[in-house]
């Protein structure tokens, strides 16, 4: 049986429990896909237990935590035409990876689809779904699903090319609520971002959010907007922040970390093309 077109990466670090759950979904697809693991230096055991239980899965054993730039060692490591994305608690339907394949084959333009969410046990459906499926971008004539400018990671196909086009996801933010930048940027490359919810992604969280999640978001959107956002947005967005970390210890680590940060962004400050800042300021929260 032939392997997929469509490989799988995982960025992982220091979960290995959730993570053989993970690939033992995964490894059960028909599809049979590549599956690569790059692991941002676990000191848990991760390496020994991909060693010992999984040898099919090649592993990326990088030197130090790396955030969402693993997944870009994934992707440059991989040769498939196009790259599924996976958390250590998430995988895919089967046949989704198949019919992300077939979309991508019709559709040349097309850089990055984002997935119907099913999360739990009971697989219930991610609110994403919804907004998502109801952007106002809607369709266009060469692409499928709907047209949008943000996603889930643990739940987006793309095509390799377009993704390395686009940069990958970008090191000032590291980790946390990424995915619009990466959004915007293949857009400004001219490549299409959709929903498709006829592909399906299942996701497992665990109950509890890891310690931090809130300000490290906040913290991204912020400099998202100073990396690609007009000037007046981004004032806006940081005076916000500001007014906030007065009164809440949360948006007071997510002003220092951007802060600390911002001259980074700053220095790969690169405003999006007018078409794509109008599709910017459409949809929610844009």
């Amino acid at each position: 049986m032939e392997r997929s077109s469509v490989g799988v990466v995982i960025a992982t670090r220091d979960r290995a429990d959730t993570l053989a759950v993970t690939l033992r979904h995964l490894l059960a697809l028909p599809e049979r896909p590549e599956i690569v693991v790059a692991d941002n230096a676990s000191t848990d055991g991760t390496r020994t237990l991909l060693a010992r239980d999984f040898p099919e899965v090649r592993v990326l054993a990088l030197p130090a935590n790396r955030g969402a730039l693993a997944r870009t060692a994934g992707v440059r490591a991989l040769t498939t035409p196009y790259v599924a994305f996976s958390d250590d608690d998430s995988w895919w339907a089967p046949g989704a990876l198949e019919r992300a394949a077939r979309l991508f084959d019709a559709h040349p333009r097309l850089g990055l689809l984002s997935a119907r969410t099913l999360v739990g046990p009971g697989q219930e459906p991610d609110p994403l779904n919804e907004m998502l499926a109801g952007s106002p971008l809607g369709p266009a004539t060469d692409l499928p699903g709907t047209q949008v400018l943000g996603f889930l990671a643990c739940a987006c196909v793309t095509r390799r090319t377009a993704y390395l086009d686009a940069g990958g996801f970008h090191p000032v933010l590291f980790f946390g609520g990424e995915e619009t930048l990466l959004a915007y940027d293949l857009a400004a490359r001219g490549w299409g971002v959709t929903h498709c919810p006829e592909v399906v992604a299942h996701h497992h969280p665990a109950p509890t959010p890891r310690t931090g999640r809130p300000a490290v978001q906040r913290r991204n959107t912020v400099l998202t907007a100073w990396l690609r956002r007009p000037l007046p947005h981004a004032l806006a967005r940081t005076g916000a922040l500001a007014a906030d970390a007065r009164h809440d210890p949360g948006a007071r680590r997510a002003l220092r970390e951007t802060l600390t940060r911002l001259p980074g962004a700053l220095a790969a400050r690169r405003p999006l093309p007018p078409h794509v800042e109008r599709a910017a300021r459409s949809v929610p929260n844009g």
